[in-house]
């Protein structure tokens, strides 16, 4: 009976068993079903997320975030034709970033096999390694083509040569990178280690020619400053040592170091120690974008001062891979390389990437085209490049110009060199690109100098090259109807029918357009322009004729321009309150004369039309009347216009301030910081924006500490900042402080009486602009008692004596002026009467 109970007892353990297993089948279940319920919405998600993007970069390819997101979620899906593609329209775009060539090639060699994928994957590496300089990217490739090469596997001599080509690429690309150059070198040895204990059995003279390679490759190491030389040179000393012990035994005594590499590693050393400090600063974490492009200028100019073009260039590439859209920076680089490497593989690949990473910089364009015709490059290696500028947005129309001009100077310099028209080169080619350029920039340099330049090209390359007058005469025409009114376009076509023998065809455009309106001067210039053509061309009545039609044109001009002064001079009189003929102290006065007076003489007959005569009938009593006060007062004028500029440059003589223009529109407080950081000492930065509108004007007001640091950014005049060449001057106020003093000195309060009473005695008035307006207008000088007295501090000139033929009427003391009046006088006396009612007046009393 016992054991019947021992298997029920067994039984029901077994049961329990079941039951447990059972409960945990369930929850598993359950959460197993939830599990995949979360993983369809998030695949859900990431197809929603994915049909977003493409829809973002149909409408927008330049969108250079959506296409990172767009290859990112393409990972997930694990879509190789997809990711190739999305890859390949971003970096049709835009150059990539090492870390996405490495992913891409790693992702590449994880989907795909076959001697075909091998050779694709090479090809991403060999992209990859050229758009910028990464170590660790070019470790990368170097360990695929070591373990998938299968020359390389078999140790063949074609693969180790093929190898071996490769590591020393790697090394000439960034052997001399200061802290990570150091990888590479590791990874060459290596892999000639790895050559000696695979043929460990071969003949003695292949392995000392290994050992040989390796020795080389440690020496050559050692020559080169890097940041752990140390644990390069212990390494080399122990395999040296083993070396020696295995040839010579144990007891024998070791050799030391050869002294030529003693001697190139302790110079490496102190090239080393001195570059420290620089690594240093751009290896800072915690520094801004801004301060971290700064120290890579100041580690730049440090290179470059130490003469070594292999290690400027290795620099210049971290600094343009760590900042690839400083603009400043590539054309710094690309200036560099024309200047001092001049090898042209290289400066056309520096330009190609340049323009990549910033092709809104049309200097960059310009130099490329410049650098692929130095080389002896294609028309059609040019013309692609040319056709992909165009695509590009620069910041001005003057960027574009420049860029049209390159390319027509190149196409002439081809066309002349070939000697015929009927070279594969046409003029044709020529006359499209400049018809190309008009269409597109007419428009937009509507009467500029630039737009004229460029038609006055065009026109004689017509002449000259194409040999079609008829063109070269359209070309002018059509400028004409775009900037008819700039004299400088009817004066080169004019310029150009004498070149070309047509005497009566520059005649008829003179005739075309001496009548018309230029700015400035330019309407009399042209009419002078035509006397002097039929005077050194022309026939006796071909001059008789210009001069029948110009004369009367020269006669409106001339009054024209007497209209205009007489306006000028009119809106430079005084008004309202300013106005002293309305002053209290100053308004016009008449009545019964004093005892102590001379009568005033009556005015002559004619002594308006002969002002001279009419003053040289003053009394002597007149002249005398001028009180000793008033000359004082005078006196004291004088003096504070010249002490009020003393005082002026008082004032600004401790201020540094620098004034820039040519400034690119783009131009902030941060590029003007960076541009003076080797200066030192800015105070302050102000950047003049339109008040409308809130853009740059191109202007800018530096302020520094002291004259020192100005005097070294004055320097600086004619650098390049944005593409640009900035004009800096030193900013002086006191120019126009002192002329500004000036004329206030002259309407000063504590001079105002004095001048109202020299005024009514004699008739004076005090007013600059009058005085030099009326002689221009006249075209006569003042009379001797207004002859204007000129202070050169103040620039003030004062017109003395009873005539006021030169003043406006509101201003002018009339004839019958007295200093006393009657209050009845004066509250009438409001409107000015003129001479002939005060000699009437006189008459009657």
């Amino acid at each position: 009976m016992a054991e019947p109970a021992e298997d029920f007892e067994t039984l029901d353990v077994d049961m329990d068993e079941v039951e447990e297993e059972a409960k945990q089948d369930i929850q598993s279940s359950d959460s197993s079903d939830s599990d995949s319920d979360s993983d369809e919405d998030a695949a859900a998600a990431d197809e929603q997320q994915l049909q977003t993007l493409e829809k973002e970069l149909a409408g927008n390819p330049s969108n250079y975030d959506a296409h990172v997101q767009y290859i990112k979620s393409l990972r997930k899906f694990g879509d190789i034709e997809k990711m190739r593609k999305a890859r390949e329209d971003m970096n049709a775009l835009f150059p990539l970033t090492p870390s996405m060539w490495s992913e891409w090639a790693k992702d590449e060699a994880s989907l795909t096999t076959g001697s075909e994928a091998y050779d694709a994957i090479v090809k991403l590496y060999e992209r990859g390694v050229n758009e910028y300089l990464s170590v660790s990217l070019w470790c990368d490739y170097l360990k695929y083509v070591e373990e998938h090469d299968p020359a390389v596997q078999d140790f063949s001599p074609e693969g180790l040569s093929k190898m071996r080509n490769l590591y020393e690429r790697a090394l000439t690309a960034a052997g001399l990178h200061v802290t990570e150059g150091k990888k590479i070198w590791e990874a060459y040895r290596e892999f000639e280690n790895n050559l000696v204990t695979s043929h460990h059995e071969e003949n003695t003279e292949r392995q000392e020619e290994q050992e040989r390679r390796i020795r080389s490759l440690y020496q050559r190491q050692l020559s080169i400053p890097h940041a752990d030389s140390e644990s390069t040179l212990v390494a080399y000393t122990n395999r040296e040592s083993l070396q020696q012990q295995q040839k010579k035994g144990n007891s024998a005594e070791l050799e030391a170091i050869p002294s030529v590499v003693a001697s190139a590693y302790k110079k490496a050393m102190e090239i080393y120690k001195a570059r420290v400090y620089h690594e240093e600063q751009i290896s800072k974490q915690d520094m801004s974008e801004t301060e971290k492009l700064k120290n890579y200028m100041t580690y730049l100019k440090f290179e470059q001062s130490s003469g070594d073009p292999s290690r400027v260039q290795i620099l210049y590439e971290r600094a343009v891979t760590d900042f690839p859209l400083s603009s400043d920076l590539w054309l710094d680089y690309t200036c560099y390389l024309e200047q001092t490497l001049k090898v042209p593989k290289i400066v056309i690949g520096a330009y190609s990437r340049a323009t990549r990473n910033c092709p809104w910089i049309g200097k960059l364009w310009v130099q490329y085209l410049l650098s692929l015709e130095h080389s002896h490059a294609s028309e059609l290696e040019l013309a692609t490049v040319y056709e992909q500028s165009l695509l590009c947005s620069f910041s001005s129309f003057e960027e574009y110009l420049e860029l049209f001009l390159t390319r027509i100077d190149g196409l002439r310099r081809r066309f002349s060199l070939s000697g015929s028209a009927g070279d594969s080169l046409g003029f044709s080619v020529i006359r499209d690109t400049f018809q190309q350029a008009a269409d597109y920039l007419s428009p937009n340099l509507k009467n500029t100098n630039g737009l004229l330049h460029m038609y006055a090209y065009w026109a004689r390359l017509e002449w000259e090259l194409g040999k079609d007058l008829a063109a070269a005469r359209g070309v002018w025409e059509s400028l004409l109807k775009i900037s008819g009114s700039m004299l400088e376009a009817w004066e080169g076509y004019i310029k150009m029918e004498i070149e070309t023998g047509h005497i009566d065809a520059a005649r008829s455009i003179y005739k075309r357009c001496y009548s018309k309106r230029f700015m400035g001067i330019g309407s009399e210039d042209i009419c002078h322009s035509w006397l002097r053509f039929e005077r050194e061309f022309g026939t006796l009545d071909d001059y008789d004729h210009a001069v029948k039609k110009v004369t009367p044109r020269l006669e409106e001009l001339q009054l024209y321009k007497q209209q205009q002064e007489a306006r000028l001079v009119a809106e430079s009189v005084p008004r309202g309150d300013d106005n002293p003929a309305k002053k209290p102290s100053q308004k016009r006065k008449t009545g019964i004369r004093q005892p102590d007076e001379q009568p005033t003489p009556k005015r002559q007959k004619g002594a308006a039309e002969n002002p001279v005569q009419a003053t040289e009938t003053e009394t002597e009593t007149e002249k005398a009347v001028v009180s000793t006060d008033s000359q004082n007062n005078e006196n004291k004028t004088l003096n504070d216009q010249q002490t009020k500029p003393s005082a002026n440059k008082e004032l600004y003589k401790d201020q540094c301030t620098a004034f820039l223009s040519n400034l690119h529109l783009q131009v902030k407080d941060e590029h003007l910081h960076s541009f003076f950081d080797d200066v030192g000492g800015v105070s302050a930065i102000r950047v003049l924006k339109d008040k409308y509108t809130g853009k740059s004007r191109g202007l800018a007001y530096v302020d520094f500490t002291n004259a020192e640091h100005l005097s070294k950014a004055l320097a600086k005049n004619k650098k390049l900042l944005l593409g640009k060449k900035v004009s800096i001057v030193r900013s002086n106020p006191q120019r126009n402080r002192n002329k500004e003093s000036s004329e206030k000195n002259t309407r000063e309060p504590g001079d105002k009486k004095a001048r109202t009473t020299a005024t009514e005695s004699t008739g004076t008035l005090e007013d600059p602009k009058i005085s030099t307006e009326h002689s221009k207008e006249s075209g006569a000088p003042l009379p001797a008692s207004a002859t204007a007295v000129d202070n050169k501090k103040g620039d003030r000139h004062e017109l003395k004596g009873k005539n006021t033929f030169a003043v406006p009427r509101n201003l002018a003391r009339p004839l019958g002026w007295t200093k006393s009046v009657t209050k009845k006088d004066e509250e009438n006396d409001e409107i000015p009467k003129s001479n002939d009612e005060f000699r009437k007046m006189l008459l009657k009393k």
